[in-house]
């Protein structure tokens, strides 16, 4: 009976002690350096893309035309 009582109170020790190690608050965030490069970064893939076939269509128009 009294080694039962032990493990319990034991058991109880251990419960308790690591609710109060995991209570801990955390650190603050550091702030990120610099701008974030995630912002509008598909809007400025498609511009890309549609910029790029527009100056290559000009390009390609005009050479053939000089010919």
């Amino acid at each position: 009976m009294k080694i039962a009582v032990q493990k319990i109170v034991v058991v109880v020790m251990l419960v308790l002690s690591s609710q109060f190690a995991m209570a801990q608050t955390p650190p603050p965030p550091t702030p990120p350096p610099g701008l974030p490069i995630d912002g509008g970064l598909v809007a400025m893939f498609f511009v890309a893309l549609v910029l790029g076939y527009f100056i290559s269509k000009k390009y390609l128009f005009t050479k053939k035309s000089s010919l």
